[in-house]
């Protein structure tokens, strides 16, 4: 069984001083440990019997649009403001530094679809918490959350009223 963690990097002072980004660029750059990450997600969604995988922008668009073909499921973006054509449903949020607002294009999802949401990584929990949030407003019945990473040390899944599911933890 591949290390996935030995494909994830760690760049200290990335986007700012005292932060430690993990970066899944060079997991995805290796096609069988990106292959081996979609498979093991799918591996925990499936069971799940979801209608629709949902991502957050940028990179739970290339994990849920991976896992959503490895399925045979649909996929929904959750982007930042002003993205998305036509009309959206817009949620604001409180972050550590500020405010941010999330969308979802009106009507893409089916009311009481079963959903599952993707992204990369699993920090505080802020945005995640909010795209559920987002995605229950829209008609979707959010099920579980799934993440490539998770930073355990930033307790984000507390901030989640979903089960999580992460493949790989931090603890610093």
């Amino acid at each position: 069984m591949l290390d996935l963690k030995a494909h994830i990097r760690t760049i200290p002072d990335y986007p700012k001083p005292g932060i430690l980004f993990y970066d899944i660029g060079a997991l995805l750059a290796h096609g069988q440990a990106w292959r081996e990450t979609i498979v093991r997600l799918g591996d925990i969604v499936r069971p799940l019997h979801p209608d629709i995988l949902i991502g957050i922008e940028s990179r739970g668009f290339l994990v849920g649009a991976a896992l959503a073909a490895h399925l045979g499921l649909g996929f929904v973006m959750v982007r930042k403001k002003g993205k998305l054509p036509g009309k959206t449903l817009a949620l604001s949020y409180a972050l550590e530094y500020g405010k941010d607002t999330i969308e979802i294009q009106e009507g893409i999802l089916k009311p009481g679809s079963r959903a599952v949401l993707c992204d990369d990584l699993l920090a505080t929990g802020g945005t995640a918490s909010a795209a559920v949030t987002l995605a229950r407003q829209a008609g979707a019945e959010l099920i579980h959350a799934v993440f490539v990473i998770e930073l355990d040390f930033l307790n984000g899944r507390t901030r989640m009223d979903v089960p999580v599911t992460s493949l790989l933890h931090a603890d610093r």
